[in-house]
């Protein structure tokens, strides 16, 4: 898969920027980079698109931009001489379409119907934007396509926003999503980038779920490890769940046999997308310990590694 292509569906939301100032542009695109999205779809609505990604391209680099709405091959030749490393459009325009795949240019056409995504399929395209999404019949109609269309993936935009993401993202056709909610025209034209960012950050939290599974505490021995859950069971009526390895003390306590991985043991976040979440870490210099371990042919744990206050951390798939 085109890296380009793969960071989209690895940062899971793609934010749909409408800029009407040039000026805006590196400062806009900073503001995403600090929220933890390092990519972004320029539109070519306005007359300002080209030289803000122009400006993104020389000026924020480690934002990968892309050009969006693009309605014809001019269009597309004057996004990619400004920079763009990625092209996406409303519709299916098989001479955009033809133009990008002559010119190894990454191209996501947008389809809402079955004939499109079999004229997409002819062209060797199973990444497709679906647009407009929750006007075309949203999610369910995603499901409904996705049917008799099992190779393909598609990239909804068009009424995406932080009450329905997780859901669209949960389910295995959707590839990533595109979203404007957190990079307003009114907040940009006002300046306010620091609320950008946060709005940014909030949104990568609803892609990634993190929340806390269970506390992992080391011992020496099997019966140490015994007396500690009968322990907790004594004080606080915690069931003791025997394993093989280590018992559980109610839901969210785990003790282990063992010196196990960390100082004192472990902690294991839970996550939407365990692939999501092992790639915005490593964006912030995290990396996978050991190997990540699959269940039919899906990640579902792994550590982490970097311990925090002495714990090894172990993300889970929900």
């Amino acid at each position: 898969m085109n890296k380009v292509i793969e960071l989209m569906g690895e940062t899971g939301l793609v934010p749909v920027v409408v800029i009407k100032d040039a000026a805006d542009a590196v400062t806009l695109a900073k503001a995403l980079f600090a929220g933890d999205l390092p990519i972004a779809e320029i539109t070519f609505r306005t007359e300002a698109a080209e030289e803000s990604i122009k400006r993104i391209a020389a000026g924020a680099p480690e934002v990968t931009v892309g050009a969006g709405t693009v309605l014809s091959v001019e269009q597309c030749k004057r996004a990619v001489a400004a920079g763009s490393k990625f092209i996406v459009a409303p519709g299916f325009n098989e001479k955009v379409v033809d133009y990008c795949l002559q010119n190894n240019i990454p191209i996501i056409p947008g389809v809402n119907t079955a004939s499109e995504i079999e004229k997409a399929l002819e062209k060797g395209l199973e990444i497709l934007k679906f647009f407009p999404a929750e006007a075309s019949g949203g999610l369910k109609m995603i499901k409904a396509l996705a049917g008799p269309y099992t190779t393909v993936k598609f990239y909804p935009t068009g009424g995406i926003d932080a009450a329905n993401i997780a859901d669209y993202l949960a389910y295995d056709h959707v590839f990533t999503c595109g979203g404007s909610w957190m990079v307003s025209s009114d907040l940009i034209a006002t300046k306010r980038f620091d609320e950008i960012t946060k709005l940014c950050k909030e949104a990568v939290g609803l892609v990634l779920g993190f929340e806390f599974a269970h506390l992992g505490i080391n011992t020496t021995n099997e019966d140490e490890a015994i007396a500690d859950a009968n322990t907790f069971a004594d004080l606080f009526n915690f069931p003791v769940k025997p394993g093989a390895s280590s018992i559980f003390s109610g839901e969210a306590i785990e003790i282990i046999k063992a010196q196990g991985l960390g100082n004192h043991g472990h902690i294991a976040v839970r996550t939407n997308s365990l692939k999501r979440a092992l790639a915005y870490l490593q964006r912030k210099g995290i990396r996978a310990s050991g190997d990540v371990k699959m269940k039919n042919g899906k990640p579902t744990a792994v550590y982490l590694n970097r311990e925090i206050a002495g714990f090894a951390i172990h993300l889970l798939q929900k």
